[in-house]
């Protein structure tokens, strides 16, 4: 009898637990994502060696930029088709296009230096020296400057776009990742925004204002830790 009634204990009890495993992994499951619209079309074999960064789309001469590690490879946007490809750019990150100068920039984080080509020719026009590991590169088209944000310099490199003439550098404090215009005051301060890797602390994560390189103010974001990316509206 004792035999029987411990086995009917045990037996409940294993049923206890399988129904609150069943219930608890229930509520736990996350619901199947819905469907984003997006899809695989075409997958492109870009050859050539060496890791990936960012990559730049120039709608208006319809290029694709892609960082290569080494080189950066140049791609038709309509037929796929690599066009060309901008060589001894060491740890390449970002890419940034002068179409107005026609210019573009590579930001090189190992050489710690921006390759200047030319658009048409894809040929290298020189190399300029920034801080420490630049890493993303933008144009700002009102003030016709590039900026490099450079993760181990904690700062940012201002480059005249029109004769590779270094302008300056602002203290972040921190280390930057990404960076954008802020399109809706562009043109009339040319401002830009970078995400920095310490906005937990109190001057938060800094605008600069392209025209006087310097900080035009900080934003701060609550207790947010190493932001990597954002979006302007």
């Amino acid at each position: 009898m004792r035999k029987r009634l411990a086995l009917v204990t045990l037996l409940g009890s294993l049923a206890a637990a399988i129904t609150f495993s069943a219930v608890a992994f229930s509520h736990a499951a996350p619901p199947a994502p819905a469907g984003s619209g997006y899809h695989v079309i075409k997958t492109i074999p870009v050859g050539g060696d060496g890791g990936w960064d960012y990559i730049y789309v120039d709608s208006d001469a319809r290029r694709v930029y892609v960082s290569r590690g080494t080189h950066t490879i140049v791609l038709d946007a309509d037929s796929y088709a690599v066009v060309g490809d901008i060589p001894d750019t060491q740890g390449v990150h970002g890419i940034a296009i002068a179409s107005d100068l026609g210019r573009g920039f590579t930001s090189n984080g190992r050489s710690n230096d921006v390759t200047i080509f030319d658009l048409k020719t894809l040929k290298s026009l020189g190399t300029v020296k920034t801080d420490a590991n630049p890493d993303a590169i933008l144009y700002e088209p009102v003030t016709k400057r590039v900026f490099t944000f450079n993760g181990r310099g904690k700062n940012a490199t201002a480059i005249n776009a029109a004769d590779g003439a270094v302008l300056g550098a602002i203290d972040l404090r921190g280390k930057p990742e990404f960076a954008a215009e802020r399109l809706h005051l562009c043109e009339q301060r040319g401002l830009l925004r970078t995400s920095s890797s310490r906005c937990r602390e109190p001057q938060g994560t800094p605008s600069l204002a392209a025209r006087a390189v310097q900080i035009a103010f900080r934003s701060r974001y609550g207790r947010c830790q190493s932001p990597t990316l954002f979006r302007l509206r």
